[in-house]
């Protein structure tokens, strides 16, 4: 069925490349209008070089091949006054939020918890956790001035929902947006916003393609490849596949956000190829 969310406006951070432009993607070619943002910019204590204006740019040019606007802006979700001037002229030019994917996320320094340095803690809460905060907390009011419900979705991880070594910080940050989720789903259920997280297992994008999580996963190889890693990534899940795709979760980004999904909130999905089962 096409035009699940037409008409509708989502507020997209990380969407400058991976989970977040296929996000934007995904929603408008369903018929939302978007306002996306991302840092544009590498993130300290993070081993892995981040987004660039190019690739902001590059999901500009994708969702407006599908005729649908967007309004992009480069800005940090550490620093709320930004997220929330980017919701504010969003909401003011498209006249309305009603959709926000809090997607925007870092992968950290690779150490146990006793040793890990308290700058790379600090950076992962900041981004992974409370920069979720910001993001949903720069569109509520837009979302409640619509009179028209809307739907959350925060996107946390399997890591969200188990525990992995040497990944404390992004561990914490995770289940924190478990908690933070459940409560905002009682907190704006009067005014029919849902609100639900994602957790997905390893997917197919720049965060998990790299060497350093390769060497993660495969410590005894000095250099190790995607052909390396994909069979102990493999080993993760249930299903006989090493990774999903990022359309895979933007695909139940798109449920969840649609009226299919209407009274769905407060719910954990899993697009996770089974690996919590194991």
């Amino acid at each position: 069925m096409a035009g699940r969310v037409a008409g509708k406006v989502a507020f997209i951070s990380g969407a400058a490349r991976g989970q977040g432009r296929s996000h934007a993607v995904r929603l408008a070619e369903e018929g939302a209008d978007i306002i996306a943002f991302d840092i544009c910019g590498d993130v300290e204590t993070s081993p892995l070089p981040g987004p660039t204006e190019e690739d902001l740019a590059e999901t500009v040019r994708a969702v407006e091949a599908l005729d649908r606007r967007i309004i992009a802006r480069r800005a940090d979700v550490r620093d709320f006054a930004a997220v929330k001037a980017l919701a504010d002229e969003g909401f003011a030019e498209l006249g309305r939020i009603d959709i926000v994917a809090a997607n925007a996320g870092i992968s950290g320094e690779l150490n146990p918890a006793d040793v890990m340095s308290e700058a790379g803690w600090r950076t992962m809460i900041d981004t992974n956790l409370t920069g979720v905060w910001h993001t949903a907390k720069a569109a509520i009011p837009h979302i409640r001035a619509g009179g028209r419900g809307g739907s959350i979705v925060l996107t946390s991880s399997v890591a969200g929902l188990k525990a992995f070594g040497n990944i404390a910080h992004y561990v914490s940050a995770k289940h924190g947006v478990v908690g933070l989720m459940r409560a905002l789903a009682m907190e704006l259920a009067p005014d029919m916003i849902r609100v639900n997280s994602i957790h997905p297992t390893q997917v197919d994008t720049p965060m998990v393609m790299n060497e350093v999580i390769f060497k993660l996963f495969v410590p005894q190889v000095e250099h190790p490849t995607v052909e390396d890693f994909a069979p102990v990534s493999q080993a993760m899940n249930a299903l006989p596949v090493p990774w999903v795709e990022a359309v895979d979760i933007s695909n139940a980004l798109l449920f969840l956000a649609s009226d299919e999904a209407r009274y769905i909130t407060g719910v954990t999905l899993p697009v996770d190829a089974g690996a919590l089962l194991k």
